[in-house]
């Protein structure tokens, strides 16, 4: 897997008022036709930094003016190979405020709300199926960082490197 190129992004966890949760329907790869949490590419070259992209493709993706603090970190996740194209350093942030309504068609595809149970039914990434999402909905409020090594033709393999649940009350 020597080679790939190594792409930085952050993805969105934001929720409404019935704690349902953002998707995207991506009509663009990686993922076409898949639903994922909003998000984009850092802008390594001009210096972002991971809370900056979180607010920066905040308001390119869903039209919301935010700053960099309306963000909390959840999870970091490596995927080492994903489609045997690329190795991905994603951050997982958690929007702090609620959305009150979906928002427009977007270049990147359209959105809706779901709730956390129809997440088993939906068209979604296998990595996030595996992974992804058990681990945010585990620390959620908390902090989690791990890695995948991707296997196109078998199953992935998952590391956590760190845990720390949310201290739910």
């Amino acid at each position: 897997m020597a080679g790939l190129p190594h792409r930085i992004s952050t993805l969105l966890y934001c929720f409404n008022a019935a704690d349902e949760v953002l998707l995207l329907q991506r009509i663009k790869e990686p993922n076409r036709g898949l639903w994922s949490p909003p998000g984009g590419k850092l802008e390594s070259t001009l210096g972002e930094s991971p809370h900056a992209c979180a607010a920066r493709e905040a308001n390119e993706e869903l039209g919301l003016s935010m700053r960099p603090e309306d963000f909390s970190l959840t999870g970091i996740v490596s995927e080492q190979g994903y489609q045997g194209q690329a190795h991905w350093l994603m951050f997982l942030f958690e929007l702090r405020s609620r959305l009150e309504a979906i928002p427009p068609v977007h270049r990147e595809g359209s959105f809706a709300f779901f709730h956390r149970e129809a997440l088993a039914d939906l068209a979604i990434p296998a990595t996030d199926r595996e992974q992804i999402w058990p681990l945010f909905w585990r620390h959620r409020g908390g902090l989690f960082v791990a890695h995948c090594q991707c296997d196109p033709a078998g199953p992935h393999t998952w590391t956590v490197a760190e845990s720390r649940p949310a201290n739910r009350a």
